[in-house]
Parts: C-alpha cells; structure tokens; sequence
C-alpha cells in the first residue's frame, strides 16, 4: 500500500492537497498531519512512501522536523511545500535531507506529476539550485580570509543580479574579456567552477546582497 503523509498547519490547505493527492496513480492511501512534532510522532509506526511538508509552521518548522526525521530515517522521502520560491530555505531542507520542493500554487497536474516521480525515488531540485548547493558545500573549504578585490567583488555583483559578462562590462566600462579574466580569478579565488556556485558562496558569506 503506498502511503502520501501531507503536513501543513493549515487544514484548507491540508484538505485541498489530499484531495489533489488522492487522484495520483498508484497512491492508495493519503493522511494528514497538523504540525512538524505530529510527523516525527507518527512516521515510525505508519511509514508513509512519501511526507509532502509544508517549509513554515508554527512550533517545530517543516526544516527542522525534516532534518530530524532524515536523521532519524535516512530512507524518508520528503518534498517540501512552500508558498514562495524561497530558495535559501529550500536549499537548507533540500542540504537536510528532502529530495525537493514543490510551490504550493503548483497547478493539479504538476502536483501529481511530482508526487508520481518523487513515489519513483526521483528528485525534485531543479539543476541550478544543485549547482548553488555545490557553492554552499565549497564554503567549507573556502579559507575565511580569502579577500576579493573591488573590481571582482564588483562582477560578483553583477552575476548576482543575473547579468551576462557583456552586460557587467559595458556597467564598468570594461571589455567583456577582462571581465572574464575577472571571473577567472573570483572563482579561483572562491575554489568554485561557475556563476552558480560563486553567487551561492557570495550571498552565504554576506559579499553580495
């Protein structure tokens, strides 16, 4: 019997996603929890396939519970619910343990196609959010005193808000080829390999904002 265990402090909330749930194939059963401490109570004895957890509750937090819950049971597959694509707070619970995240204004189909495919053991975090964890991870082995000049701190900016190497230098009135050489040494300096990861770095150690 393949179990769906939706946690949200919400009970509208909760009802409308066990209705939606209920409608996948191959799910059998779908039950509902109230808080983070409701899960952790009851997921030994019923071992749900699958915990759609909400990011924010009151009490024990969607993030905290499932890092306790992952701990506790490494084989637990948990999605995230969030009402917002925060992706600082997904990628704390998706570095805890949950296989993803899904926005909870996600149309019907897209909610049972996700919960087909997490049921299966696949993932739900998109590539670039696995990149930024990658950048999160190198943070370990980043020396803290590792500085950055003006000039890099300045094309680190520029990648943050999203803009191309062509775009950050006609800003600075650079050559889009120095802004790569730039680039080069920031993620020399940062012991990244990309934008992703040197952005993910930056905002974690408050270089950009």
């Amino acid at each position: 019997m393949t179990t769906v265990l939706i946690c949200d402090d919400h009970r509208i909330v909760r009802e409308g996603l066990r209705q939606f749930v209920a409608g996948v194939p191959g799910v059998d059963k779908v039950d509902t929890a109230a808080s983070g401490e409701e899960v952790l109570a009851r997921y030994p004895h019923e071992k749900p396939d699958l915990v759609l957890m909400d990011v924010r509750m009151p009490g024990l937090g969607g993030l905290e519970a499932t890092r306790r819950l992952v701990a506790d049971h490494p084989g637990a597959k948990v999605i995230m619910l969030t009402a917002a694509d925060d992706r600082d707070q997904v990628a704390a619970a998706v570095s805890h343990g949950a296989r993803g995240y899904l926005l909870k204004d996600v149309s019907h189909e897209e909610l049972c196609a996700a919960v087909a495919h997490a049921l299966q053991g696949e993932d739900l975090v998109e590539p670039s959010l696995r990149r930024a964890l990658a950048g999160q991870n190198a943070l370990r082995s980043v020396p803290p005193g590792t500085q950055l000049t003006e000039r890099e701190l300045q094309v680190l900016t520029g990648m943050s808000q999203g803009k191309s190497n062509n775009q950050i230098g006609r800003d600075l009135y650079l050559s889009e080829d120095t802004i790569k050489t730039h680039a080069r040494r920031l993620f020399r300096k940062l012991g990244v390999n990309d934008r992703a990861q040197a952005v993910a770095l930056g905002f974690r150690r408050g270089l950009v904002s």
